[in-house]
């Protein structure tokens, strides 16, 4: 397991700065079976209180590292040893600026926002997978993108379908005994780098304030997650100072 390991709100994260999680991207052979990586925010936290039975997925990720600088920032008030944040969308960017020419895979996306990622990186060969709506519901849409990506052989592959349908079908992929890659649970991170979504400022990203833009700019679809949802979170970690 690369890095040093830090148990969190019962998840046990790498402790890795970017450039170290895309050293280990980068360096692991080619050849090795697939495996995932995993970026655990306080979305994705308070989901696995709610549903134990997903803590096998991200157990079973090869690099689970924080996408929280607020959780950050709590933790580090309440004094609880925090691994470093390390977002999904950073780790996205780095690594395709670090790729030479060769194929990727991306499933989900839509096709605007694809066609502005290649123009940005027109060093890179692109397969994509549009996989349907309510995917979680649909058996053979869920295989069809675990075999996409099973049949592409990329070396990497960007599953951008939102949390928990993109680390379930990351495991699914990794069940397969000849699936190869490493398989980035990324969310909405390839339209950042397309220039298709925009990113919070800096300033934001730093104070752990990333959800109050997007709260800003999509409140009816994000009010319940970071209002209601998460907050139990903040619980979780109190619980947690005192034990």
């Amino acid at each position: 397991m690369p890095g040093n390991r830090l148990d969190l709100l019962g998840i046990n994260f790498n402790n890795l700065t970017l450039p170290a999680v895309i050293d280990e991207l980068i360096q692991r052979p080619r050849a090795r079976r697939f495996t995932y990586i995993v970026t655990p925010n306080a979305d994705h936290i308070a989901r696995l209180q709610r549903q134990p039975g997903l803590r096998l997925v991200y157990d079973a990720a090869w690099l689970r590292v924080l996408d929280s600088k607020f959780i950050w920032h709590a933790a580090r008030a309440l004094r609880q040893p925090v691994p470093q944040v390390t977002t999904g969308a950073d780790i996205t960017a780095a690594l395709l600026s670090n790729l030479a020419a060769q194929t990727i895979a991306v499933i989900g996306m839509s096709p605007v926002s694809l066609q502005a990622l290649q123009s940005r990186y027109p060093h890179l060969t692109i397969a994509h997978h549009a996989p349907p709506q309510n995917l979680l519901n649909d058996q053979l849409g869920f295989c069809r993108a675990r075999d996409f990506a099973v049949s592409t052989n990329a070396r990497f592959t960007f599953i951008a379908l939102g949390s928990p349908l993109q680390e379930l079908l990351a495991y699914a992929i990794a069940c397969q005994p000849n699936a190869l890659g490493i398989g980035l649970c990324i969310g909405s991170a390839l339209e950042f780098c397309a220039g298709t979504e925009p990113r919070a400022p800096a300033w934001m990203r730093d104070n752990g304030l990333e959800w109050l833009h997007r709260l800003a700019r999509n409140p009816r679809r994000l009010v319940r997650r970071y209002l209601i949802d998460d907050p139990p979170v903040l619980l979780a970690l109190l619980r947690q100072t005192c034990r």
